[in-house]
């Protein structure tokens, strides 16, 4: 008596090489969290790029994006409502080699991480007229040391590392939102899920990575060994503490006002005319 296979749907995964990112989709990278008739592949690269792919070539079913980039590729995605990176009164900062004060830095030349990242809608929000000029997010800290800007917009663990290369925090941009929005979190990074694949993959497919950031933060030991291999100079001790910061329990739900403060931003970024495009956000549970 012969059985006909069951189809395995594959779905393309892919997300920034940083261990916030690998610890949420531990369970999936590692098959702890398996879902019948799917299969999950991933693919890791850097969040402009990750950005600029969504916009021009929707290749991959899921995508790591950041919110300033959503506006631009909604058409194709739709947001997942869990695997946010949000910052709680904390977020991307602008550093440098001297402690210039904020109305200074303003008249800077500052190196920014990419024109699609939330870190530059943030700053572009805090100073319209603020020249800047794009570079890698892994080498801004050593050219602004090199003196070829004199402060840089950083990201990523960047965040926790900034003083041992010698360089001063002007402004992070974490407390500038939460204070210009009545205490508001940021809202950095979520994850992008293709309209194309259908409501029902979709919505299993979210459910699936809901499961992964879960069994990450019930496993955190392991999910955090995991993590480390991603972790770009950081000691245990701060990849923990770089982990805790964004991925959390509004990783797993946004909450009312991680929710508003997405419309926040998108909204102030289009009613100043950074963004050209109005924001239809919806949400896939």
């Amino acid at each position: 008596m012969s059985t006909v296979a069951t189809p395995v749907r594959e779905i393309k995964i892919a997300h920034s090489p940083d261990s916030d990112d690998a610890f949420m989709f531990y369970g999936l990278a590692t098959n702890k969290i398996r879902v019948p008739g799917y299969k999950f592949t991933h693919v890791l690269t850097d969040i402009e790029t990750l950005n600029q792919r969504a916009i021009n070539d929707p290749y991959y079913d899921v995508t790591a994006i950041s919110f300033h980039a959503y506006p631009y590729l909604q058409q194709e995605y739709a947001l997942m409502a869990c695997g946010g990176s949000v910052g709680d009164g904390y977020g991307p900062m602008i550093v440098a080699p001297r402690k210039y004060t904020v109305g200074d830095i303003r008249k800077l030349r500052i190196a920014v991480p990419g024109t699609l990242t939330t870190a530059y809608l943030t700053l572009k929000l805090f100073a319209p007229d603020i020249e800047t000029v794009t570079v890698p997010f892994d080498q801004i800290i050593p050219r602004v040391n090199a003196g070829e800007f004199e402060a840089g917009l950083i990201i990523h663990e960047g965040q926790l590392t900034y003083g041992d290369s010698g360089l001063h925090k002007i402004l992070d941009m974490g407390q500038w939102w939460r204070d210009q929005t009545g205490g508001l979190p940021l809202p950095l990074g979520g994850n992008a899920i293709r309209r194309s694949l259908g409501p029902e993959a979709m919505r299993i497919t979210t459910q699936a990575l809901r499961d992964s950031i879960q069994h990450a933060m019930d496993d955190r030991p392991a999910a955090l060994e995991y993590a480390m291999q991603f972790a770009r100079d950081l000691d245990t001790s701060l990849a923990n503490k770089f982990v805790g910061m964004y991925v959390n329990e509004r990783t797993l739900n946004y909450g009312d006002d991680g929710r508003k403060a997405i419309h926040t931003l998108l909204d102030m970024g289009y009613e100043r005319g950074i963004i050209p495009h109005r924001a239809q956000i919806d949400f896939i549970e």
